[in-house]
């Protein structure tokens, strides 16, 4: 099953189908403002905005990470004030192949929304296609949404530190790697990255021409990588994480999790070790 929507697939979609909810995500890590003002200034008609601080993530503690996930009642709230049921489907676009429209596609998944997929290219490659965009905010038709949350799809800290020590899963950083091998952290009060922790950069998932990888080339992408282990997806808040994780499940990966507070959690217990040096899997 594909995630993924071409802008030409989303003209097809929208064009009278009431059963489909388009929700822009554009945000900056640095500035939260300007993803709101870009929505209200231009988006693709009857999009409806969520912002990553206030709807997709909760507010930061000591521990679980710089984006917690959100308060699940809360979230599946609004997903219902916003026009999302269970047979809704859903596209979410960010500015370009960023990373929120897949944190927001992932975060669906998890309370069990079956039919949620990423526009490729977002917004800039809507407006480049010559499509139509507006100011117009859109009325919304209140609806109810109703979880089966997979709580299965998500690991603690404590297990991923057990999984690791037992050699029982494979753990991703996608982060870049000199995030990853402690070079530049221009986040976090320390460098490095979760001892074991493969890197696999996320937006090596990517062309040059700004589309998705084929299945094939992820699958290549991918090769180091046994399918039959469960494999634990972090990155440094649990936001970047998301897109190697559609990226994995497009290549024929299964068992894959996310570990939500990643490494910002991660070193939020100072007993936790930090490694370095760069693990290569064999």
């Amino acid at each position: 099953m594909s995630y993924i929507i071409r802008v030409d697939e989303l003209q097809e979609m929208v064009n009278g189908n009431d059963g489909v909810v388009l929700v822009d995500v554009r945000f900056q890590l640095n500035d939260e403002a300007p993803g709101r003002k870009q929505y209200i200034k231009s988006h693709i008609p009857g999009a409806v905005y969520l912002a990553l601080n206030r709807d997709l993530a909760s507010k930061v503690k000591k521990h679980g990470g710089n984006h917690p996930l959100p308060d699940l009642d809360e979230f599946v709230a609004k997903l219902g004030n916003i026009g999302i049921d269970n047979n809704t489907t859903v596209v979410v676009y960010d500015k370009e192949n960023d990373m929120f429209a897949a944190r927001l596609w992932w975060l669906l998944h998890y309370v069990g929304h079956e039919k949620v997929y990423v526009l490729e290219g977002g917004f800039n490659q809507w407006v480049e296609a010559g499509n139509e965009v507006t100011n117009e905010i859109t009325p919304l038709q209140k609806k109810t949404f109703r979880p089966k949350v997979r709580t299965d799809l998500t690991v603690t800290m404590e297990e991923v530190k057990d999984k690791i020590y037992n050699r029982q899963a494979v753990v991703i950083d996608s982060r870049s790697k000199d995030r990853y091998l402690g070079i530049h952290e221009p986040m976090y009060r320390k460098a490095g990255h979760i001892p074991g922790a493969v890197n696999f950069f996320w937006k090596d998932i990517f062309t040059d021409k700004g589309t998705w990888k084929s299945v094939e080339e992820l699958k290549r992408h991918f090769a180091t990588i046994p399918k039959n282990e469960e494999i634990i997806v972090s990155c440094g808040s649990g936001v970047s994480a998301c897109p190697n994780i559609i990226a994995l499940k497009q290549a024929g990966y299964e068992n894959v999790k996310l570990y939500p507070g990643s490494f910002s959690d991660w070193i939020s217990y100072d007993e936790n070790d930090i490694e370095l040096d760069e693990n290569i899997l064999s």
